[in-house]
């Protein structure tokens, strides 16, 4: 049995073929680092095991039993972001990190909110927004509009942490500093960017009408789009309104959304456009979403898609872990509890955090455990993992 972390760590990794240079590039941790944790020189600190174990596919407790999770350290930094975000539209002292640090400091932490690797987020949102909303306030000229994105980035990776762990006041708040940040720019792929990332307000209070209808009214907005970024900008508008206008059981607005976004994806790259996933793959996994949302007489639409594809590694793990959950919730609907706790494990496979954290996977492992007579071991642990008993 491995004595320290760091034996833990080696061995998951040869499990997983993955050399110490791709560990140590997936988990965003440098290569000193990881070679230093597995010869037991050093302890990975909370944000750095989290990344590691999200890079291995796994929960941070499996490589250190007395792990407790990211729900503490996450919460203890939402008041800090809270207090940022408090006077944003006052200019406050300038910053002392130069743009292109910050520049570089934000397209690092977009990568962690792709990768489901909240505690790192955490560790980082209050300086970075801080640092963005300063910027902006001395941006002038052609800067501006650059500025304005920096915040936006900031803002929606500090939203990732607030919306994913339910502080949903504090979501609300910092997709409003997106909107008045995208506001001081002329970029409308800006402004589709935000009303995509505002469509959580709406989810997570349930108003899936009134959602529907703002985010009708912003794609009306966008112009006819004239290059690659504009192209998904606007598709992933419309991924996002058709789970929306799912959600709200119009199941005819739903598919013509995703039509058009379908249609904007062809002969588009797969890829990262303004910090959201757009692209042939995404158009699919929204295409599950949507089934799974409009639920009864749809959801073999979703189980047809599962059978013969799933995402691929170039999909960020997120979007990965959540394909698998609404997998997982069509499965159950259809009366198949392993099948399942299949699909769970897999999306745990590809984001613990994000799995950990998610109301329906809560939801329906304690379903699963119901329905089945003899609950398997690693049905159980998993239950004690997400927190459903």
């Amino acid at each position: 049995m491995a004595e320290h972390i760091g034996q833990r760590i080696a061995a998951r990794r040869r499990a997983r073929r993955m050399t110490q240079a791709d560990l140590a590039r997936e988990a965003h941790v440098s290569l000193p680092m990881i070679k230093a944790c597995e010869r037991g020189i050093r302890s990975p600190g909370p944000s750095t095991l989290e990344a590691i174990a999200s890079a291995l596919g796994v929960d941070a407790s499996r490589l250190d039993p007395s792990y407790v999770g990211t729900s503490r350290s996450v919460h203890a930094v939402l008041p800090a972001i809270s207090a940022t975000i408090t006077g944003y539209e006052l200019a406050l002292e300038p910053t002392g990190r130069p743009l292109g640090q910050l520049r570089n400091d934000t397209d690092v932490a977009v990568g962690w909110r792709l990768a489901a690797q909240y505690g790192l987020i955490a560790k980082q949102a209050p300086g970075l927004l801080a640092d963005a909303l300063a910027h902006l306030h001395s941006a002038s000229g052609a800067h501006i509009e650059e500025a304005a994105g920096i915040v936006v980035a900031a803002a929606r990776t500090a939203d990732a942490v607030a919306y994913k762990f339910g502080a949903h006041d504090l979501s609300a708040r910092l997709i409003d500093v997106m909107r008045w940040a995208a506001a001081q720019s002329e970029d409308p792929d800006l402004n589709a960017c935000v009303a995509y990332v505002r469509a959580e307000t709406f989810l997570a209070a349930r108003t899936y009408r009134v959602g529907h209808i703002a985010l009708q009214k912003a794609l009306d907005e966008v112009p006819a789009p004239n290059t690659v970024r504009s192209t998904a900008t606007l598709g992933a508008l419309h991924m996002r309104t058709a789970v929306v206008a799912a959600r709200a059981g119009r199941a005819d607005a739903a598919y013509s959304h995703l039509n058009e976004s379908r249609t904007l994806a062809q002969g588009l790259p797969e890829g990262i456009y303004l910090g959201t996933s757009f692209g042939p793959s995404s158009v699919r996994i929204h295409e599950v979403a949507v089934s799974v949302s409009l639920g009864r007489d749809h959801i073999g639409r979703a189980l047809d898609v599962a059978r013969t594809w799933s995402p691929g590694p170039g999909i960020p793990a997120e979007r990965r872990s959540g394909f698998w959950i609404e997998v997982a919730h069509a499965q159950l609907w259809s009366g198949n509890p392993d099948e399942a706790f299949n699909c769970l494990q897999e999306a745990r496979k590809h984001a613990p955090q994000h799995v950990r954290e998610h109301p329906w996977a809560r939801e329906d492992i304690g379903k699963i455990r119901r329905l089945k007579r003899a609950p398997a071991e690693s049905l159980t642990s998993y239950a004690e993992w997400i927190g459903a008993v």
